[in-house]
């Protein structure tokens, strides 16, 4: 039997008008909150994370709640796939009958780190949200990348994770400094540390000298500036005081409080990650955000 010769019901037009009901409430959610309830593109997110190879992993339960996109219907869905076009109705109440009389057959995704994005059986996922299922079986194909996405992945952490992947390949700092660790949480930081290492550079040639190449420069920044920063941050136990944060978020920060502090005379990481300790242990409130605006000022 098809989904097509499926006859529906009042309790799937009921279970139609509480996800429709539902989608609109936390659309609206989205737009108070400003916060995108949007499902992923994988079109987008392959683009941009330059995936390509995937290999076949077999038929697994996955976690619903670890499904952030789609590749075809990222537009019919809310975040949490609730169907947001009427037209969607017939063949959801058909999906749903299927799915409480005999279950539903696996449907195909693609992973990438912890997230999944649905190749087929979009419906499917929809009406086993709707009926509260924690799993479903699902056929997987997995990425090869660099990077790893987390499972309630969102656009912001694609575009990080791009800029993360241009970092590299920019700067070559996998090969050139292993185990590096910097991660950001703010979009547009990658950018200013490359620039960074190039400033270096030039820096490098004046007291040398003699060309250096951007390699060099890249080690020495990493030797030089950076190591010695995020000793001084984790000595003064900095990144306690702003959870959510990474090493690489505070290094920017503390960094430029010591170009300020060259200027008095008095540089030192170690002063600079104490100043940035003590105006939040002081119970400044809102320092992440004068922070921000620090460093869009500078």
């Amino acid at each position: 039997m098809t989904n097509r010769e499926v006859a529906t019901g009042p309790i799937e037009q009921r279970d139609w008008d509480r996800a429709r009901r539902a989608a609109f409430v936390e659309d609206m959610l989205g737009v108070f909150s400003n916060r995108s309830r949007e499902l992923l593109s994988f079109e987008d997110v392959r683009q941009r994370l330059r995936l390509h190879q995937k290999t076949y992993k077999g038929v697994h339960e996955i976690d619903l709640s670890q499904i952030a996109g789609s590749v075809g219907r990222y537009k019919d869905f809310t975040r949490s796939f609730l169907p947001r076009r009427e037209n969607m109705r017939e063949r959801w109440k058909r999906v749903n009958a299927v799915g409480q009389e005999i279950g539903f057959p696996p449907i195909e995704v693609y992973r990438v780190g912890e997230a999944y994005f649905v190749l087929d059986g979009n419906h499917r996922v929809s009406v086993a949200r709707q009926m509260k299922l924690s799993t479903i079986e699902a056929h997987i194909w997995e990425f090869d990348t660099s990077v790893q996405l987390s499972s309630q992945a969102d656009m912001d952490e694609v575009l990080l994770k791009a800029e993360y992947i241009e970092f590299c390949d920019e700067t070559n700092i996998n090969d050139l400094c292993p185990g590096h660790e910097i991660h950001f949480t703010l979009p547009g930081q990658y950018r200013e540390i490359t620039v960074q290492m190039d400033i270096y550079r030039r820096i490098l040639e004046k007291i040398d000298q003699e060309q250096k190449t951007f390699d060099e420069a890249v080690v020495a920044w990493y030797d030089m500036v950076y190591t010695p920063c995020i000793q001084a941050i984790r000595e003064q136990g900095v990144l306690d005081y702003f959870p959510g944060r990474t090493e690489a978020d505070l290094f920017v920060f503390v960094w430029l409080h010591n170009e300020e502090l060259k200027q008095q005379g008095i540089a030192s990481y170690a002063k600079a990650a104490e100043e940035v300790k003590r105006r939040e242990a002081s119970g400044l409130r809102g320092l992440w955000n004068w922070l921000t605006g620090w460093l869009r000022r500078s």
